[in-house]
């Protein structure tokens, strides 16, 4: 009986300091947590490539574009940690915005399983943040003279 007591607090020991691992949130299968360069070649062997005129010239903040997404997207890192990833979507009427923020919001409740903090809820501009895995995904839509929708991932 004493052996069987000290097995099921080993086994309990091992899965409390398991349980200390952080998950990272995820960029379209893509971990954040790996290194921003490394990060930044998976993407090129994706198709995505630097936009040398948009990037600073620390790679503080670094755009990329693929020519067959209707997306730019722009990586901020710190001390060669990805911190954020901001999509920005080209789109040039505001039905088509209105249409995309609610696919991409239905999209993320299904595939996070959780309801966002409705920032702001109006018709031309709606603010959704979703809490995940290790950071937040925020949903903004802007119907002004040019409408915009982004999408930002940020760590936590």
């Amino acid at each position: 009986m004493k052996k069987l007591f000290v097995a099921v607090v080993a086994i309990a020991a091992l899965c409390a300091c398991g349980g200390g691992e952080k998950k990272s949130l995820e960029y379209r299968g893509l971990s954040m947590g790996m290194s921003f360069k490394t990060f930044c070649d998976s993407l090129t062997a994706r198709g995505f490539a630097v936009d040398s005129a948009k990037t600073d010239s620390d790679f503080t903040t670094v755009s990329m574009y693929n020519p067959n997404l209707n997306f730019r997207l722009m990586l901020a890192q710190n001390n060669d940690k990805l911190v954020a990833i901001q999509e920005n979507y080209l789109i040039s009427t505001n039905d088509s915005t209105r249409k995309m923020w609610q696919k991409m919001h239905d999209d993320f409740e299904k595939q996070l399983g959780a309801w966002p903090n409705m920032l702001k809820d109006g018709q031309d501009h709606r603010i959704a943040k979703f809490e995940a895995d290790g950071g937040f995904i925020t949903l903004t839509l802007e119907n002004t003279y040019k409408p915009t929708l982004n999408v930002l991932y940020q760590l936590k």
